[in-house]
């Protein structure tokens, strides 16, 4: 701690000097205080008549050289030149160099190594000073990291036990919701079957829309369980070797019976697209980005279904021509979390859980996950699959 006002001294001097270059810099400290140290000297003598006073105002100067350049050079080279102006200007004979007087030869010899001794002790000072700055810097930057980690750790643990309890909430409401919704469902489509509901158009219109929004809840309960039994690990995949037209043909054939209205074209690769998969997932998968096609996305006409190899992937591409993606729900539904409540009316209902349950079931795959708009107007949905296991193990 009682280098501290050296080490201020220094870094002050820095900042001043920092114009110019170490060489240039180290020269002019060195000049400046061997000019400063002859004029306090001959000041002295003037005034006192003491010529003594000048010895100790160069070892001063050789001081603060040693404490303001770099290395011993300059100390040293302070310490040869003030025993030399000591001899020739404050010493008898002044202005005149002279070694003959009784004493003289040992005064320079001594002036010189004081000089050099203070140089040597000054430099050393500092550079243990520096030393211990810069690891009181890395203790510091140590501390601060330690802790940013420590921050970080909590906060994952806090993260996982409220994911945690999310999962289990989730799973003992859907349970709860699954039984009414299905007999609900079960209901409605015994009234589309009676005579007495067919015969009025608005009560048809009715219990058809109870049915259909019925069934979207049980896709929600679904894909509720699905993605907390994922997370937990509770849903062990079972793999094994499918044709992925087969399983993209009956997610087609249940999104048609859904939606008889909404035409859907599926385009395949001329590659046979046979892979290690759990195929009801997979399929689930599809259904969920048709189902969220067919209803957000305002499209009726134009939605297709591509199936390719692209490398060492067998990929899926969901495509419409609607309204597309708005950048905060494509941002909410890239990073894999539900839409924001704001976002979350009748045209978004169960996309973002949908999605979600997609992004889930594709990471466990050890595939990739991608959604965007089109430049020509549109939603893209992508995932792909390794076609081989190893690329997921």
């Amino acid at each position: 701690m009682s280098c501290n006002p050296l080490i201020r001294l220094y870094r002050g001097y820095l900042r001043v000097t920092r114009f110019l270059p170490p060489v240039p810099r180290n020269l002019f400290t060195t000049l400046l205080f061997l000019c400063a140290a002859y004029l306090v000297s001959d000041t002295l003598i003037g005034h006192t008549g003491a010529e003594n006073n000048s010895a100790l105002v160069f070892v001063l100067s050789v001081m603060f050289i040693s404490l303001l350049t770099n290395g011993y050079f300059y100390g040293l080279i302070a310490s040869l030149v003030g025993a030399f102006c000591i001899n020739y200007f404050f010493m008898f004979p002044y202005r005149a160099f002279s070694l003959s007087y009784s004493g003289y030869p040992v005064a320079m010899v001594s002036m010189t190594l004081i000089s050099g001794v203070v140089c040597a002790l000054t430099s050393r000072v500092k550079l243990q000073a520096v030393e211990a700055m810069k690891r009181e810097q890395d203790t510091k930057a140590l501390y601060e990291l330690n802790a940013k980690l420590n921050e970080e750790k909590a906060a994952i643990q806090l993260e996982a036990a409220r994911e945690t309890i999310r999962g289990n909430i989730l799973r003992a409401v859907s349970h709860d919701l699954r039984t009414p919704l299905t007999a609900i469902s079960g209901a409605a489509s015994v009234l589309l079957s009676s005579e007495e509901i067919a015969q009025s158009e608005k009560n048809l219109s009715l219990v058809q829309d109870i049915k259909s929004d019925a069934d979207a809840l049980i896709a929600m309960v679904e894909n509720l369980l699905s993605i907390t039994k994922i997370r937990d690990g509770t849903m062990p995949l079972n793999k094994q070797e499918e044709m992925l037209e087969e399983v993209a043909g009956d997610a087609l054939l249940t999104i048609r019976r859904r939606f008889p209205d909404f035409p859907i074209a599926l385009n395949l690769s001329e590659d046979i697209l046979y892979l290690p998969m759990e195929p009801m997932l997979i399929k689930q998968v599809i259904v969920n980005l048709l189902e969220n096609a067919v209803r957000h996305s305002g499209d009726t006409q134009h939605i297709q279904l591509h199936l390719f190899r692209q490398e060492e992937w067998a990929v899926v591409e969901v495509r419409d021509h609607g309204i597309g993606l708005s950048p905060d729900i494509m941002q909410a539904v890239q990073s894999g979390r539900p839409l924001p409540r704001d976002l979350s009316g009748d045209s978004t209902r169960g996309m973002g859980i949908g999605l979600s349950v997609c992004q889930s079931i594709i990471k466990a795959h050890g595939g990739f996950f991608a959604a965007g708009n089109d430049p020509e107007g549109g939603a893209v949905f992508r995932f792909g699959l390794p076609m081989e296991e190893k690329a997921y193990e």
